[in-house]
């Protein structure tokens, strides 16, 4: 039995799934703070689909020691950060400003190189309850070396 439907833009060809300490935690989080809305759910599992309006998906699940390759400790996903591009980055900032979040890096515009070219960047990143690094991003175009 599952809550909801598929995500409006179908599925993502590659979508994590975080293992959660508490899924009603990570829900608040996800939902009211990064602005993703849950697209269906198994509650009776503690699972949920999530998806933003700009196409960014997750899945975060109530660990439950299914799938758990070794002692998971906090935080969670180390060695790893999620990049999440979004369209517009300031309703974000604000949102932790307002609910007294701390940046894990505050908010900076960065130029990275690829090729014969930089792409430029305005981004932050933020750790979910579980300590799970996420990095926001709004593009800002790309210009050549």
């Amino acid at each position: 039995m599952s809550d909801g439907t598929l995500p409006k833009n179908g599925f993502a060809r590659i979508v994590p799934e975080l293992m959660v300490s508490d899924i009603a935690s990570s829900l608040d989080f996800w939902c009211r703070c990064l602005g993703f809305e849950v697209a269906y759910q198994r509650s009776e599992s503690g699972f949920a689909y999530l998806q933003r309006p700009d196409g960014a998906q997750v899945m975060v699940c109530q660990r439950d020691g299914t799938w758990e390759t070794d002692t998971l400790e906090y935080p969670y996903g180390r060695g790893i950060n999620l990049q999440i591009l979004v369209d517009d980055i300031d309703p974000l900032i604000r949102s932790f400003e307002r609910e007294g979040i701390p940046f894990y890096q505050a908010p900076r515009t960065v130029w990275r190189r690829y090729g014969d070219r930089e792409g430029g960047r305005f981004e932050f990143l933020v750790q979910d309850p579980d300590g799970y690094l996420l990095l926001f991003a709004r593009s800002l175009g790309e210009r050549q070396l």
